[in-house]
């Protein structure tokens, strides 16, 4: 992530960098903001990146146990003979 401080960034520098990495914004050594940029991205990507139901929902995720590959492959097993 590159640091720059905001007396010195214009806007137009700030996003021509953020499109290779992070730019962290400083004021008085202090952070302020950080500029990213989506150069590459579609909509779909852009909108769930800037929504917070979305991030809920990974966080939430993130939050219950998770399960081995050798768990869930014997459970498929199961459903598959089950059927």
């Amino acid at each position: 992530m590159k640091t720059l401080g905001i007396e010195q960034a214009t806007l137009d520098s700030c996003v021509r960098e953020a499109q290779g990495d992070r730019v962290l914004l400083t004021r008085d050594g202090r952070p302020v903001a950080v500029v990213v940029g989506l150069a590459g991205l579609d909509d779909e990507q852009i909108a769930l990146g800037v929504s917070d139901d979305f991030w809920r929902l990974i966080t939430a995720r993130r939050q219950e146990p998770s399960i081995t590959r050798s768990e869930l492959e014997r459970r498929l097993s199961e459903a598959d003979q089950s059927r």
